[in-house]
């Protein structure tokens, strides 16, 4: 199931990522339409594209974002340049890569609903399961008969 890593080829793995979120940009309000290529053409002024990554739903359809690595670090000030250019008639919004922080999502609190009610709130336990004759406490019963006698 899962892999157990070292922690020598762990931190090599997470510097790698950084240095690459350090040559990328993020690329919002990418038309679906559009192919890596028309992205890559678009950046080639910048300064050479190393990858266009167009990243899509379980469909495969386009969520209308992309990320653009670099050879080079510089690229990314020249890329923040076309922040607002046009592709396909749509204004791109250009960022820097953010680097992911593992357990960043973790532990959020819930927020205040006025519509769950102020206290702590159990799940719904049918009325039967309630006994009449306390806890752990079965009740007497007569077993019945296969047949009522006449008399």
């Amino acid at each position: 199931m899962g892999a157990v890593q070292d922690p020598a080829s762990a931190a090599a793995n997470q510097a790698n990522r950084e240095e690459a979120d350090a040559r990328s940009v993020f690329v919002g309000n990418v038309d679906y339409a559009c192919t890596p290529e028309e992205v890559q053409q678009h950046f080639q002024s910048c300064g050479t594209v190393n990858r266009v990554t167009i990243l899509t739903d379980k469909y495969g359809q386009p969520k209308g974002f992309a990320y653009v690595e670099f050879l080079e670090v510089e690229a990314v000030q020249e890329a923040l340049l076309l922040n607002e250019s046009e592709l396909h008639g749509r204004q791109l919004k250009v960022l820097a890569k953010r680097t992911n922080v593992p357990g960043m999502k973790q532990f959020r609190p819930r927020r205040f609903n006025p519509y769950m009610g102020y206290r702590f709130r159990r799940p719904y336990v049918p009325p039967y399961f309630y006994s009449p004759y306390g806890y752990g406490k079965a009740p007497r019963f007569r077993r019945p008969m296969r047949y009522m006698p006449y008399y």
